[in-house]
Order: C-alpha cells, then sequence, then structure tokens
C-alpha cells in the first residue's frame, strides 16, 4: 500500500460519546469499587452547564436500570451524570443492583432535559417531546421516542399511571426536549 491511499480499515470507528462515556465510567467504579467518582478536572463546554439528565442502561435490549433528574441538582452536567447514572445501575426499584458481571453487557444512555415547559394535550408529540404530568404532590414523567409509545394518549397514560395519578383526572403537563446520547 503505498503513502497516498487512505487507510479505510478505521473510518466507520465512532469516537466515544463524552458523555456516556463519564456515566459508563461512573457506574464501572461505582459497581466495582462503591466509589463515586470525580468529573474531569477540565471539564468541556457541554458538561459544564446544569441540566437534568437521565440515565439509561439496557442489556440485550431491555430496560436495565433508568433513573434522572428532570431539573438540575447538581452544579454541573458531570455531576449530575455521574449521580443518576449511579442511581440507574444501583436504586431503580424496578431491577436489582447492577453486578460487576454484568458490566460488559450494558449499553447506556444519556438524555439531556431542556427545561420543562407547561402545554396542553395538543402542543404534544410523543416522538419529539417527554412529557411530565403533575397533580398535588403526585408527578410523573416520561421520556420521548420510546419505543411502543406511539400516541399522545399513550404517552399521557403511562406518565400518570406512573404519577398514580387516575387516566381521567385532570392535570398539570408539561413537555421538554431531550438531547440524546447513546453508545
Amino acid at each position: 500500500m503505498t503513502g497516498d491511499a487512505p487507510d479505510t480499515k478505521f473510518c466507520n470507528v465512532r469516537k466515544p460519546d463524552p458523555l456516556v462515556e463519564l456515566a459508563r465510567r461512573a457506574i464501572e467504579v461505582y459497581v466495582r469499587e462503591r466509589r463515586v467518582i470525580r468529573p474531569p478536572a477540565e471539564l468541556p463546554p457541554e458538561l459544564r452547564r446544569r441540566a437534568g439528565a437521565f440515565v439509561s442502561i439496557k442489556v440485550d435490549g431491555a430496560l436495565r436500570g433508568c433513573i434522572g433528574t428532570y431539573l438540575p441538582t447538581k452544579d454541573n452536567l458531570a455531576e449530575e451524570i455521574i449521580a443518576v447514572a449511579i442511581k440507574s445501575a444501583t436504586e431503580d426499584p424496578r431491577f436489582p443492583p447492577v453486578r460487576p458481571e454484568e458490566l460488559p453487557a450494558l449499553k447506556i444512555s444519556v438524555d439531556v432535559l431542556s427545561e420543562p415547559e407547561p402545554c396542553t394535550e395538543a402542543d404534544l408529540d410523543p416522538k419529539r417531546y417527554g412529557v411530565i404530568v403533575e397533580k398535588g404532590p403526585r408527578l410523573g414523567l416520561l421520556l420521548p421516542d420510546l419505543e411502543g409509545v406511539d400516541t399522545v394518549e399513550e404517552q399521557l397514560r403511562i406518565a400518570k399511571m406512573k404519577a398514580g395519578i387516575p387516566p381521567d383526572e385532570p392535570c398539570k403537563i408539561y413537555r421538554f426536549t431531550v438531547e440524546r446520547h447513546s453508545e
């Protein structure tokens, strides 16, 4: 091979997403060592801002954990991701904590949420917007573009069920968008 032709065998290699890599490192270190990592000393601009974030964990396409915040609770997005990544792996009440032998099979995604805005049912689109329903202290959230959630009615039904709000009970509705980062 001459020096003139590009080496194409590496052309399809994707650079790891820094948000997903941070979530993965937080999970791996916590599951193996029970230690919370610190954010990198030099934070890239996308990790300096404040925002709510969700970390979803799947194994073989099936959900294995998903926890997050819809409003920021930490000083920056890096700290937010570390906290919710660990909770997704260890505190999702639907699943047992992730075990060290499961780590290689995990597929991780990080959703960074926009600030929720009040809306009506007519303003929703389950492929584009996530939804938050609220009635008094009860609150339910559903991320956008979820498999099997194709209608506004289905999106609201699931969010209300998560909040413990009866299907026909009126409630406040908010929508938000996400920046989805995945492996």
